[in-house]
C-alpha cells in the first residue's frame, strides 16, 4: 500500500509561519543621530549627495508618509512634501488640534478635557495607513525635567508599528545632517575633522527652543571638530545629555570640546560659526525672570567685526533669522554665509533617511 507522501520543506515552513508568525526586526526610527552608527551617518549624505545630483527616484513609489505638525513649519513641511513627492511617494499633513483630532499622551488618564483620541489609537491607525509617520513638537516651556523626556516623539515611536522621523523636538536631526553636508561641500568630506568648529548663542527677544544647539553641538563633535560652546554665562550651557554626547563623540571621534564665554578667543580661527539663540535652562518656564538677564548680552551677535577675527570662517544658521538681532546684514549677504545651501540641503538629506527608513520594509 502507498504511503502517502510527506509535506514538502517549503509547505512545512508555510505551515509553521502561519501559525507562528517570524519575530520581526526591532523597527529603526530617525529619532536623534545619535542612535545611528557613524557609517550609517556617512551612508545617509553620500544618499542625500546622489539625490541632490539626480532629484527623481522611485524609492517611495506607492508608499506614504505622515507629517504630523503641533508647531509651524516652512522648511520642514515644504521639503518633506516635495521630497516625498520626488521619490513616488505621498505626504498627508496633519495639524492635531487644527485639522485633526487633539491628542492626549498620557496613561492612565480620564480624558475629560480637550483631546479627543489618545496616542495610542493615533500611532497605531496612522500605522495602518502610511509607511513612515514624522512628528514635529515643540517643548511646552513649563518644565524642562518633563520637556527633556521628549514624550510626544517617543510616544509616536512606542506606538507606531513603522518608523518615525523627529521633524524637530528637543533635538533637530535632519538639521544636522543638512548643515553637515553644507560643510562637506564647502570643505570637502575628508578634511572636517579638526576644523574649528563655533557654536555661538545669541540674543532673540523671545526664548527659544534649545533643539538646535542641541543638534549642532551633536553632529560636530560626531564628525571629529574641534567644538567651542560660546554662551554668555554659565546658565546657558546646553542639558547635560548633550554635553555628554559631545564628550562621548570625542571620545570616539577625535577632535575636542570646550565652553567658552569670552567672545573674541571663541572666535579667533574658528573655521565655522554656527549660530542659534536658546533659552537658559536655569529659567526654563519662567522667562519674565530671563529676559532682563539675555538683554545685557545682544553683542552676541554675529557681525562683521566678530567674522574678521576667523580663519575665513564660514556662517551659517538653520533658519529662520532674525537679520540685525542674530546676524548682520552684512554676514547674511556676504559668500561666506552658507545658510541657504544648508537650508536647501534638507530637502536633500530627508530624501535619504526616507528611503532608508522604507527599505527596512
Amino acid at each position: 500500500m502507498r504511503q502517502p507522501e510527506k509535506p514538502s520543506l517549503a509547505l512545512g515552513f508555510l505551515l509553521f509561519t502561519i501559525g507562528f508568525p517570524m519575530q520581526q526586526a526591532p523597527i529603526k526610527h530617525f529619532l536623534n543621530t545619535q542612535d545611528w552608527t557613524r557609517p550609517e551617518l556617512d551612508a545617509l549624505l553620500m544618499q542625500a549627495a546622489a539625490f541632490k545630483r539626480s532629484k527623481a527616484g522611485d524609492q517611495l513609489k506607492g508608499r506614504a508618509i505622515a507629517l504630523v505638525f503641533f508647531n509651524p513649519s516652512l522648511r520642514t513641511r515644504t521639503s518633506f512634501e516635495i521630497g516625498a513627492f520626488q521619490l513616488g511617494g505621498h505626504a498627508v499633513v496633519l495639524q492635531p488640534g487644527k485639522d485633526a483630532w487633539p491628542i492626549e499622551f498620557e496613561l492612565d488618564t480620564v480624558m475629560d478635557g480637550e483631546a479627543e483620541e489618545h496616542i495610542a489609537e493615533v500611532a497605531r491607525v496612522l500605522s495602518r495607513y502610511v509607511d513612515l509617520i514624522a512628528v514635529r513638537a515643540f517643548p511646552k516651556f513649563v518644565d524642562w525635567s518633563v520637556d527633556r523626556q521628549d514624550k510626544v516623539l517617543r510616544s509616536f515611536a512606542k506606538y507606531s508599528t513603522v518608523p518615525v522621523i523627529n521633524l524637530e523636538t528637543i533635538t533637530h536631526p535632519c538639521q544636522e545632517l543638512a548643515h553637515v553636508m553644507a560643510l562637506q561641500e564647502h570643505f570637502g568630506s575628508a578634511v572636517l575633522r579638526d576644523k574649528k568648529f563655533v557654536l555661538t548663542w545669541t540674543y532673540h527677544p523671545k526664548a527659544l527652543n534649545t533643539a538646535v544647539a542641541n543638534s549642532a553641538l551633536t553632529i560636530a563633535t560626531r564628525m571629529g571638530m574641534d567644538v567651542t560652546l560660546l554662551c554668555p554665562t554659565p546658565d546657558y550651557l546646553l542639558d547635560q545629555r548633550y554635553m555628554g554626547w559631545a564628550a562621548q563623540n570625542v571620545a570616539e571621534n577625535g577632535g575636542s570640546f570646550k565652553i567658552s564665554h569670552d567672545i573674541e578667543s571663541a572666535y579667533a580661527g574658528a573655521d565655522v560659526v554656527y549660530a542659534k539663540s536658546w533659552g537658559a535652562l536655569p529659567y526654563f518656564g519662567r522667562w519674565e525672570h530671563e529676559k532682563p538677564i539675555r538683554e545685557q548680552y545682544k553683542h552676541f551677535i554675529v557681525d562683521e567685526a566678530k567674522m574678521a577675527l576667523t580663519n575665513h570662517g564660514v556662517f551659517s544658521h538653520c533658519l529662520p533669522l532674525r537679520r540685525n538681532i542674530k546676524a548682520t546684514d552684512a554676514v547674511m549677504d556676504s559668500p561666506a554665509c552658507i545658510a541657504i545651501a544648508e537650508a536647501e540641503n534638507r530637502l536633500h538629506v530627508q530624501k535619504a533617511i526616507m528611503a532608508a527608513l522604507v527599505a527596512q520594509s
